[in-house]
């Protein structure tokens, strides 16, 4: 059972930053493909960011490219979202999750495991 903690969250004005950490309990990190997703109030949780076991590989949504950095440090088993230039639209509560394989990067379904989610709110 993998564990995971986010942290980082808050509130901040438009065209601000926030760094996200979400800390892994697992020893095995590295093998761990590692997504960043959020949900906004009545909408659906939807895919932000993933990074490979390695950090060799990333993607992003469209929303984001350009503005949102994934990074992966399996020394301290600790996976980073830096989010710059940030909007309005970016309010919601941010997840990580974590999985060893699945058939999509990109759908909440092929993660395994979830942290409890931190809350960020971009004000206009």
């Amino acid at each position: 059972q993998v564990q995971l903690v986010e942290s980082g969250g808050g509130l901040v004005q438009t065209g601000g930053s926030l760094r996200l950490s979400c800390a892994a309990s697992e020893r095995t990190f590295s093998r761990y493909t590692m997504g960043w997703f959020r949900q906004a109030p009545g909408k659906e949780r939807e895919f932000v960011t993933y990074i490979s076991g390695s950090g060799g590989s990333t993607d992003y949504a469209d929303s984001v490219k350009g503005r949102f950095t994934i990074s992966k440090d399996n020394a301290k088993n600790t996976v980073y979202l830096q989010m710059n230039s940030l909007k309005p639209e970016d309010t919601a509560v941010y997840y990580c999750a974590a999985r060893l394989s699945g058939r999509s990067y990109y759908s909440v379904s092929s993660y395994d495991y979830w942290g409890q989610g931190t809350q960020v709110t971009v004000s206009s």
